[in-house]
């Protein structure tokens, strides 16, 4: 996954992520579930062209991404047993 910083300015980071809107959308949700996160956001110029661009407001934007990537893997982690322990 290739992520390229655009704007790193204090309680705004702005990036580019070669990542499909689904993750965008589920990363989105996560980030604004967070009560330092003042917004979150992401768009796409054209779906064929470009990558996606993030946009995160918080107190502390990296901070904050870095949590809500850690409650995604977690959730992802344990969806996964959840599957494997249901197909036995």
């Amino acid at each position: 996954m290739d992520i390229k910083i655009v704007e790193d300015k204090g309680n705004r980071l702005e990036f580019e992520i070669d990542e499909t809107v689904g993750f965008l959308n589920a990363l989105k949700k996560e980030l604004l579930n967070d009560n330092n996160v003042k917004a979150a956001a992401y768009s796409v110029k054209h779906p064929l062209v470009g990558k996606p661009r993030m946009i995160v407001e918080a107190d502390d934007p990296r901070k904050a991404l870095n949590a809500a990537v850690g409650r995604i893997k977690k959730l992802n982690e344990k969806f996964a047993a959840d599957v494997k322990k249901e197909i036995k």
